[in-house]
């Protein structure tokens, strides 16, 4: 992110969302007080959590799966700030969870080496990515879980990725693996921090889920050099998808159509997607485009994903890229993805966007029948959805989607959202003591659903805390 964040992406395999769908007037649903409404009854009101932790409907629970500073199986320690998230299927009906962590250039008491960096004799250094010329090494990444849900135990973890920076969110692949993103530009040598590093950053990385111990970090450079948010695949075509997260609202959607789609360390062609006529999907200075509204896309090539002098976005938006407010969590579900802007809409409370891909996406055919994207939800009621982040796609066809809001005092809630824009609360996450002074409140991330469907994965960003959540999901009312 950018001051205090946050994001993700997830795993879980969803269903498409079907009709129409616009805001409708808010209808509470919610106790007297709350600073909610629900715009359908859904799982019912929010309860307090007497262990103060995260509030739940009735007849949900939780389970803490990790927490920051635990120790981990190769004798690290668990690092802060869970950001993006994964599941994926592991023998009898274990579940692997690659978890991104994103931590900062200076977090070095918060990462996996302990405070001073005492367990760093601990990894091998040929697979660190990257290292400050003092020595000490970069401590953002990601670390590997494995949980069974049956009897609700953590059964191991470890670091598997390691020397990168700013692991915000990312995407699953189709074959099994992570693409952790890094939201950052940070050049090699010294930098306002007096750290002078040896390898430039702002890279996606792919982690093998059934993988043991640190991957070698090699950065996908085809993928491009710029302030990642997350990543999807779409598994008919392999096309990759991209979003991007600066503070100014000046964003680019990114897709990357893959040399080979299984092994994308071999390149690929980056392009970049644009309105006929329109330059901007954000409703910031004036509302062009109503929530339900859809726009047919172009696709514009765009050489350079390496980006040396940081200039991508304004060489994209040059050629005839649209802007976005801040790109977040981006999900495929079945022939369709969404993604989230954060600071999108009149208020800047945030929008979902929904991308249709053609049936000929990323072949010559194309521009005979280009792909469609709708403005499927804008806040304009921060009780509603304020500031949506990382998201997933619930096996019932519901969106389920993280808040990240930086108030003072601020509470983030888990949202549902129906196939008709309808917005729900899902959970709430309790402030904790110790969320200052680093920041100001914690947001949630990561979420994503066991591959059977039964649970859901969600992490509180700060310090740090892993969550499993089960319940009546078949008593959703509307």
């Amino acid at each position: 992110m950018t001051l205090s964040r946050r994001h993700l992406l997830s795993a879980a395999t969803g269903v498409a969302f079907a009709g129409l769908s616009r805001m409708a007037a808010a209808q509470p649903q919610a106790p007297a007080g709350d600073s909610y409404l629900n715009e359908v009854t859904g799982y019912g009101p929010l309860r307090e959590d007497p262990q103060r932790i995260f509030d739940l409907p009735e007849g949900f629970s939780y389970t803490v799966v990790s927490r920051a500073g635990d120790p981990m199986s190769d004798g690290l320690v668990t690092p802060h700030k869970m950001d993006g998230m994964a599941a994926f299927p592991l023998s009898r009906g274990r579940v692997a969870l690659v978890r991104n962590h994103e931590l900062r250039f200076t977090d070095f008491d918060y990462g996996p080496f302990g405070k001073g960096q005492a367990l760093a004799g601990k990894v091998d250094r040929a697979r660190v990515f990257d290292a400050a010329a003092d020595g000490r090494l970069m401590t953002g990444g990601t670390t590997t879980l494995v949980y069974d849900p049956k009897s609700k135990r953590l059964e191991s973890s470890w670091l598997s990725l390691t020397g990168t920076n700013y692991n915000c969110a990312g995407g699953a692949t189709p074959w099994g693996s992570w693409l952790t993103c890094e939201e950052t530009t940070r050049v090699g040598g010294a930098g306002p921090d007096n750290l002078d590093l040896g390898r430039s950053h702002g890279w996606v990385f792919e982690v093998p889920a059934r993988h043991k111990g640190l991957v070698d970090p090699v950065p996908l450079t085809a993928l491009g050099r710029f302030k990642h948010e997350a990543a999807c695949i779409d598994p008919r075509t392999g096309i990759v998808y991209l979003t991007e997260d600066e503070p100014d609202g000046r964003c680019l959607f990114y897709r990357v159509l893959p040399e080979d789609r299984r092994r994308l360390e071999r390149g690929g062609r980056m392009q970049v997607l644009g309105f006929p006529g329109r330059a901007d999907s954000r409703n910031w200075t004036e509302v062009t485009w109503a929530p339900g509204d859809w726009r047919d896309v172009v696709w514009i090539d765009l050489e350079g994903p390496e980006n040396p002098h940081t200039d991508l976005r304004d060489r994209g938006h040059a050629k005839g890229a649209a802007w976005f407010a801040r790109g977040e969590g981006i999900h495929f579900g079945d022939g369709e993805m969404f993604f989230t802007c954060t600071s999108g809409g009149p208020k800047r409370l945030g929008q979902i966007l929904r991308y249709r891909p053609s049936r000929f996406e990323g072949d010559a055919r194309e521009a005979g029948e280009p792909g469609r994207m709708q403005l499927f939800l804008e806040s304009s009621d921060n009780r509603v959805m304020n500031m949506a982040d990382n998201l997933t796609v619930a096996p019932w066809g519901h969106l389920i989607v993280c808040e990240d809001k930086v108030e003072p005092k601020g509470v983030n809630f888990l949202k549902g959202v129906t196939p008709e824009g309808k917005t729900y609360a899902l959970g709430r996450v309790v402030r904790s003591e110790t969320d200052g002074p680093l920041l100001p409140t914690t947001e949630l991330a990561g979420a994503c659903f066991s591959p059977d469907g039964s649970t859901l994965f969600v992490n509180s960003y700060w310090p740090g805390m892993t969550l499993a959540i089960t319940g009546p999901w078949k008593s959703f009312r509307t």
